[in-house]
């Protein structure tokens, strides 16, 4: 591979090859480019053999491993992780190897941080991310019960917090995601009505637009009616030109043509796979009731 002291890089390779074309002697050439005539005449080699594709860097790894790990060692290491949750300078004991080489194979399977495993499975947690902003819009809203002024029953007990809490219902988050960058905007409502929906959406792209995301592709929320019934959301849907898709399938867009085949906007919204960390950002926004 290349490093930032070597004599050739692809484009002084190529050079090289195109000298010794013209006929002049490898030798002669090696010593003009500051290079034994060995590494001289291995790229020529390569270069004859396969083209200029011969002449790009190729990984330093070895193309066999004698004394790797076993893969029933790796496993039953990965299956320690999962199940019991141990580190490990804890497996390495019980399967009889050095503790660095535990170490190696949880971090070659992605399991060297408990933090990127579901606690209760043990499996890892999949990443998804789609691959530029505004392709698809995440919607969603979170209901939380108010607090009365002064505390509810966690300050004042619960026989005294009974007497304060009713009828102070709820407020709703309405929030909304992009699936690429992360970047969040939020309101907070007193409820979850079409209209509410359909006005927290033209906002929300309203604010997306300000941070350089023209369009919105795509909008996934679940199965709530506001968003699967009413008239308002698929209103909102078509002013923004955008595609609505719910987690039990389509709630708009054209009719596939092909019968019994999955439609478009079903696959599209089907979560693609990240190993790579996503920025994230958040922006709220106060309540326009």
């Amino acid at each position: 591979m290349s490093h930032r002291n070597a004599r050739l890089t692809v484009h002084g390779r190529r050079l090289l090859v195109e000298r010794v074309r013209s006929g002049r002697p490898v030798a002669h050439v090696a010593a003009e480019m500051g290079i034994s005539r060995a590494t001289a005449h291995k790229w020529v080699r390569r270069w004859r053999s396969e083209g200029d594709a011969g002449l790009a860097d190729r990984s330093s790894r070895p193309r066999t491993t004698p004394h790797r790990t076993p893969a029933a060692v790796e496993a039953r290491a990965c299956q320690l992780r999962r199940t019991r949750k141990l580190g490990a300078a804890r497996i390495g004991p019980i399967l009889g190897v050095p503790t660095s080489t535990v170490h190696r194979i949880l971090t070659r399977h992605g399991l060297n941080r408990l933090s990127f495993l579901d606690r209760p499975t043990g499996q890892v947690i999949r990443r998804y991310e789609r691959e530029r902003p505004g392709k698809l819009l995440h919607v969603d809203v979170k209901k939380l019960g108010r607090i009365p002024d002064g505390g509810g029953h966690k300050v004042l007990g619960r026989k005294a917090g009974r007497t304060t809490r009713s009828g102070m219902g709820f407020d709703y988050v309405h929030s909304a995601v992009d699936d690429h960058s992360r970047l969040a905007y939020s309101e907070i409502h007193p409820d979850e009505k079409a209209a509410i929906c359909a006005g927290f959406l033209r906002r929300a792209a309203a604010f997306f637009q300000t941070t350089g995301i023209d369009r919105i592709e795509r909008v996934l929320t679940d199965n709530a009616w506001p968003y699967r019934k009413s008239f308002a959301w698929q209103q909102a849907l078509a002013d923004l030109g955008a595609a609505g898709c719910s987690t039990n399938g389509p709630t708009s867009g054209p009719t596939p043509a092909t019968p019994n085949a999955p439609p478009p906007w079903q696959t599209s919204c089907t979560p693609t796979t990240t190993t790579a960390a996503t920025p994230h950002a958040a922006a709220s926004h106060p309540s326009a009731v």
